[in-house]
């Protein structure tokens, strides 16, 4: 059993709310302080009032000595109260009072709620046609972003009276790339025993479990290993990039930066975009390496076969060309998911859901063009041969 305890602060004149009646005419005497402390006692003495036969009800306020918002929602509801049973209330307060109670009156009922109308295909149209408008302004945007950031690049190395911001860069190196270590190594060990475990089941069924290191070298080189690199880097720094310069865009702090003269693409953009562009090819390198190391444990409890005899095979199977197939991918991806990452955090407007907003698009739409580049990179390389 929860026995219920009331806590009460401490008032100069305690409420009360005392009902006289005669003749079908009621009266309420209401006295004391009617603030929040005194609201649990305020609501028994009103509930328990009964207006049985009257036909006016005078609720005389008068005598409060104190009145916060707790106590006119009171007063008001006993009103209401009242001339709901058919018994006319009249208030009567301290003029002092009056602002208080026309403001709570005033927001007692809301708007009624409307719904849109429903379109039916005519809406479906609609909202088709105002996404592709978004969707090709948003390229268009991009692309100019695109078009300065190339500028700003070339000046930033061809200009003698200009000096890359070299501690952003490394700074830039370190947070998108050493940090990122552990959570790439270990997603990619992850992924060589289960792409290994899952080959072996398969290809069981024709005697060719050998060929598992094989389907896993290629496999992971040429593909999986640059791209699950990249996600998690457009998931991780990518976000990183947006909510960092959009917290300073509701901070105001890119206006200042202006103000004073700071050229806003080399300050922030550019660092990111070098740094990730080194990082990524790097972070894809040791997803290759921890990704094998994954498959060959993998083979070795499942398949019994020996490091010496899976490097052979790997050996086999693999050359320079394909490491370099996926390596060439790499700047590619970060360069996109830098770009995106910072364009979206310079669009983020001046309040804190901006910010959530577009970090969300910002990982949307790094992972959409990071698959259609690797889409397209498929594509080329089979035209070419590679």
């Amino acid at each position: 059993m929860v026995k219920k305890i009331r806590v009460t602060l401490p008032v100069d004149n305690p409420a009360s709310a005392k009902l006289e009646k005669a003749q079908g005419r009621a009266r309420l005497v209401c006295v004391g302080d009617w603030t929040v402390s005194e609201l649990s006692d305020l609501d028994e003495q009103l509930s328990a009032i009964d207006l049985k036969g009257a036909r006016d009800l005078e609720i005389d306020a008068s005598g409060i000595a104190s009145l916060d918002s707790g106590g006119a929602w009171l007063l008001l509801r006993t009103k209401r109260k009242a001339d709901k049973a058919g018994a006319k209330a009249a208030l009567i307060v301290p003029e002092k009072y009056h602002p208080l109670l026309e403001t709570m009156d005033s927001g007692h009922t809301a708007p009624p709620v409307t719904h849109p109308p429903h379109k039916g295909l005519r809406g479906l149209l609609e909202r088709t046609g105002e996404g592709t408008v978004h969707a090709l302004r948003q390229g268009y945007d991009l692309l100019g972003f695109l078009g300065r950031v190339a500028v700003e690049t070339v000046e930033a190395f061809l200009a003698p009276r200009r000096e890359l911001p070299f501690p952003a860069f490394i700074h830039q190196i370190e947070e998108t790339g050493v940090t990122a270590l552990p959570i790439v190594g270990l997603l990619a060990f992850l992924l060589g025993i289960v792409i290994t475990y899952q080959g072996a089941d398969q290809l069981a069924r024709f005697g060719a479990q050998i060929y598992t290191i094989d389907f896993l070298g290629i496999g992971f080189l040429r593909e999986l290993g640059g791209l699950v690199t990249a996600i998690i880097i457009a998931g991780r720094s990518g976000s990183a990039f947006t909510a960092q310069i959009g917290t300073m865009q509701v901070n105001e702090e890119l206006d200042a930066m202006q103000t004073i003269g700071l050229n806003i693409a080399e300050t922030l953009v550019l660092p990111r975009v070098l740094g990730l562009v080194i990082a990524l090819p790097l972070l894809t390198f040791f997803a290759d390496i921890v990704g094998i190391i994954g498959g060959m444990v993998m083979t070795y409890f499942d398949l019994g076969v020996t490091i010496p005899a899976f490097m052979r095979e790997l050996g086999n199977a693999i050359t320079v060309k394909t490491l370099m197939v996926g390596l060439i991918k790499a700047p590619v991806f970060a360069f996109m998911i830098a770009l995106v990452g910072c364009f979206e955090g310079m669009r983020v407007e001046r309040n804190a859901a901006s910010v959530g907003k577009l970090t969300t698009r910002s990982v949307v739409e790094s992972i959409f063009l990071i698959i259609a580049a690797d889409a397209g990179f498929s594509v080329l390389f089979s035209v070419l041969g590679i």
